[in-house]
């Protein structure tokens, strides 16, 4: 154990910013991005599993919807479930569990042989879905310090959209080969390996600290010290942020909307909502739209589809290595702005042709999905600890809504308005998602205590 630094809660919270990051940091993101990778595929499985099921089974475009509907519903309670848990008994045990339902539903939606039973499925296994990623999210950004927690953060957070890529390429491939079950099969499968490899991660010191049980954080982050194999610098005259209280600080729910954090809240609510109605929309409509509405081959509709996945992870890896330096609220805008007018062109003059929609559309998905992930490292730096996994559940229950809500009504407009009316609803709420990213605070490079104390 050190002893240049006092063994209590600003002292240990010091020496987690006065730690390099190392082999150890990057164990822990590797470990969790693998539960978020799978995350990411369960989620996006069924998009190509429908292109069958649809003549398959003779499911309508609004039982289409429903279908896709089901496991943001799921999500939603998922979310709102897991991190409250996670406040309660941890980061790492929450996590294991929403992963092990989610892989255990995958393999139900494997066995499903009809609608109803595939729709039950995947309602649960959304519950799973939503639980995870909430609870990663908080984990990895406590392990993170100010300088660089972007960067570290944003790397992790890759691994989401690398998942719904690689969905796409497997999809295409895996599908017309082996028919659609594979693809759920490849999700449940390896996230029950998973699961027992997140239990063996370390907790989040943050957590236990807030908590009062000091001296589990203290091995922890002896542990952290010591990964970095004598790197640690002198942690110096650093000022110490605010102890945290010996007896355990249970926060709530509520505490969200004290006028303390009410209107980082409602701002941050706002833009997952708008965020997420478009890109979950576009990602699960595009290989059903491609394949009905403009008749391309099952092959030739997935593979077009998964190239939105493609641009994402592009532009996610040149976010990583410049959002701490153009700000979290400056990226948000930006590509608010960007992704919406190439939403209001597909709208207005581009719907028509199937080679504009793959460009414009695909550009528009990668642009606005970047601020998926932003939003994703942004929510947990906003709320202090006790609270952190709750207020970013209670944020990302708001995706689960939109990306309920998005598929089915996309569903009802395609049948009575046509394509073009779907991209200029879009370019729509991505201008309210604009003027709402307008009014986010900036967290770049501020300690999470001196954000949100």
């Amino acid at each position: 154990m050190r002893q240049d630094i006092p063994t209590d809660a600003g002292g240990l919270i010091a020496r987690i910013e006065n730690v390099p990051f190392s082999r150890w940091h990057a164990k822990a993101r590797i470990v969790m991005g693998s539960a978020t990778f799978f995350d990411a595929f369960d989620a996006l499985s069924l998009a190509f599993a429908l292109p069958v099921l649809i003549r398959l089974w003779n499911i309508t475009p609004a039982q289409t919807g429903l279908l896709i509907s089901t496991s943001y519903v799921g999500q939603l309670f998922g979310a709102l479930l897991f991190s409250s848990l996670a406040e309660r008994f941890g980061r790492i045990r929450s996590a294991a569990g929403a992963v092990a339902l989610m892989s255990v539903m995958s393999l139900g939606c494997a066995l499903a042989g009809n609608f109803e039973a595939l729709f039950v499925f995947r309602l649960i296994q959304g519950i799973g879905v939503g639980g995870e990623m909430p609870v990663a999210a908080a984990y990895i950004s406590e392990l993170s310090k100010a300088k660089g927690r972007g960067k570290f953060f944003m790397l992790y957070e890759m691994i989401f959209p690398i998942g719904l890529m690689a969905t796409g390429q497997i999809g295409a491939w895996v599908v017309p080969s082996f028919g659609w079950q594979a693809m759920f099969l490849i999700g449940g499968i390896p996230g029950l390996v998973i699961t027992f490899m997140l239990l063996r991660l370390p907790e989040s010191p943050r957590w236990l600290i807030s908590r009062g049980r000091l001296q589990e954080a203290e091995r922890i982050v002896e542990q952290m010290e010591a990964g970095a194999a004598g790197s640690v610098p002198d942690a110096g005259p650093h000022p110490q942020p605010a102890p945290a209280p010996v007896k355990p600080d249970r926060g709530k729910w509520s505490e969200t909307l004290a006028r303390s954090y009410r209107s980082r809240t409602l701002i941050v609510w706002i833009l997952w909502a708008s965020a997420y109605f478009i890109t979950n929309s576009l990602n699960n409509w595009m290989p059903s739209l491609y394949s009905t509405v403009y008749g391309l081959g099952l092959r030739e509709s997935l593979r077009a589809a998964s190239l939105t996945n493609v641009a994402q992870v592009l532009v996610l890896l040149v976010c990583a290595f410049f959002i701490d330096r153009t700000g979290r609220r400056n990226w948000t805008t930006a590509c608010f702005v960007i992704g919406g007018i190439a939403l209001a062109v597909l709208g207005f003059v581009g719907a028509q042709s199937v080679t504009t929609v793959m460009v414009l559309a695909t550009f528009s998905y990668g642009i606005i999905g970047s601020i998926n992930a932003v939003l994703y490292l942004y929510t947990p730096e906003i709320y202090p600890t006790r609270i952190r996994a709750i207020g970013t559940g209670l944020a990302t229950s708001w995706l689960r809504l939109s990306s309920a809500i998005g598929p089915a009504v996309v569903g009802v407009m395609v049948g009575a308005g046509g394509i073009d009316s779907v991209f200029i609803m879009f370019a729509g709420v991505a201008v309210v998602g604009a003027l709402a990213a307008m009014r986010m605070i900036e967290t770049r490079s501020r300690r999470l205590e001196e954000i949100a104390p």
